[in-house]
């Protein structure tokens, strides 16, 4: 069985001040030992994140990284100065990297590499727009940038399906849209590296999952987590959403 990965994408929010608070008071939470959990701060927050989570059951990852270890990239970092500083995990490709920034899917797949070889563990966002849900075009969005994926280490990779479509729209994906994406996304796992890793790849729901939805979209056979956006900024939300996904864990799936 893969174990769930909770992850928290802050983004934006958050400097060194509120990420200590937050940590703390999470770690105070006694999370459920069945269950990942990832708090992704801003660049500033990383290093008194990584202090505090140090030896306890939280991973700290950062948003982003760049494809090269040094150069004259200004406003960028890279993977082992993530490293040094104990960071373990990192986004790559999120939908508002791609969108607002001009993130592609070579670019994500460089920063994939990159961060795979400074030895972090990479969480990989895709996802189809509104334009592209209404046309049909889910399947052919998420074959295309799962692509070259087969270029990475699957045994150091998580994929997050993003819904662009269902992130702020007022529109809801269903558990079974949900569910179909993601056994989609199995599917070319296994036609990337095979169905033995395929099973074992995490794939996260990234569509607006808060606590009164983590339980219906949770226990779906193929979702094997989240990755949390607005719910993760408050320790009340963040850890139900924790304890549900240790529920789904230990009940059956559909």
């Amino acid at each position: 069985m893969r174990r769930p990965l909770i992850a928290g994408n802050w983004k934006m929010h958050k400097g060194v001040a509120e990420a200590t608070a937050f940590l703390e008071a999470l770690l105070a939470e006694e999370l459920p030992a069945t269950v990942d959990v990832l708090c992704c701060p801003p660049f500033t927050a990383l290093p008194a994140a990584a202090m505090i989570a140090t030896g306890s059951g939280v991973h700290v990852g950062a948003q982003n990284v760049h494809w090269e270890t040094t150069g004259a990239f200004t406003g960028e970092v890279a993977a082992p100065m993530l490293e040094e500083i104990g960071i373990t995990w990192v986004i790559v490709g999120h939908s508002e990297r791609r969108t607002l920034f001009g993130e592609t899917d070579d670019t994500a797949l460089a920063r994939a590499k990159a961060a795979q070889g400074a030895g972090l563990e990479v969480i990989f966002c895709i996802g189809e727009t509104l334009e592209e849900r209404d046309a049909g075009a889910t399947f052919a969005v998420l074959e295309r940038q799962t692509g070259a994926l087969g270029m990475l280490d699957p045994t150091h990779l998580v994929l997050a399906y993003e819904p662009v479509w269902a992130i702020g729209t007022g529109r809801t994906a269903t558990p079974a849209q949900a569910q179909e994406a993601h056994a989609f996304l199995r599917l070319r796992l296994a036609a990337l590296f095979g169905g033995e890793a395929a099973a074992a790849i995490r794939i996260l729901y990234g569509g607006s999952l808060k606590p009164d939805n983590a339980h219906d979209l949770l226990r779906l056979a193929d979702v094997d987590g989240g990755l949390i956006g607005g719910a993760s900024l408050d320790v009340r939300p963040f850890s139900a959403i924790i304890r549900a996904a240790a529920d789904c864990a230990a009940g059956d799936t559909l």
